[in-house]
């Protein structure tokens, strides 16, 4: 199963051109913060994740909370379980230099 098929699963969406834009934002946020150039497949769920986190927020992004009907939301960054998984793949610069296998 593809990862665009598991996000149409995970969100009901069947739009695979937003999935998409959302699922390479999400990649391009990971490999920038691991200082890789290309996704590894133990971060491939924490991808995904960021990407369902994404959809969900569309519509709120740059909100903190908000109130409506009586309820109110709040909204956090991203659980803190995803950013612990990204900091354990993250490459150090040595010299100026990532050294990736």
């Amino acid at each position: 199963m593809t990862e665009i098929e598991k996000l149409k699963k995970l969100t009901g969406e069947s739009d695979e051109e937003l999935l998409s834009i959302l699922l390479n934002d999400a990649e391009e946020f990971v490999l920038a913060q691991t200082n890789r150039t290309r996704l590894i497949p133990q971060l491939q769920k924490t991808v995904r994740d960021l990407t369902v986190i994404a959809y969900n927020r569309r519509g709120t992004e740059g909100e903190n909370s908000r109130s409506e009907g009586g309820e109110s939301y709040s909204f956090n960054d991203a659980p803190k379980q995803i950013y612990d998984t990204i900091k354990q793949f993250r490459l150090a610069r040595v010299g100026g230099k990532v050294y990736e296998a």
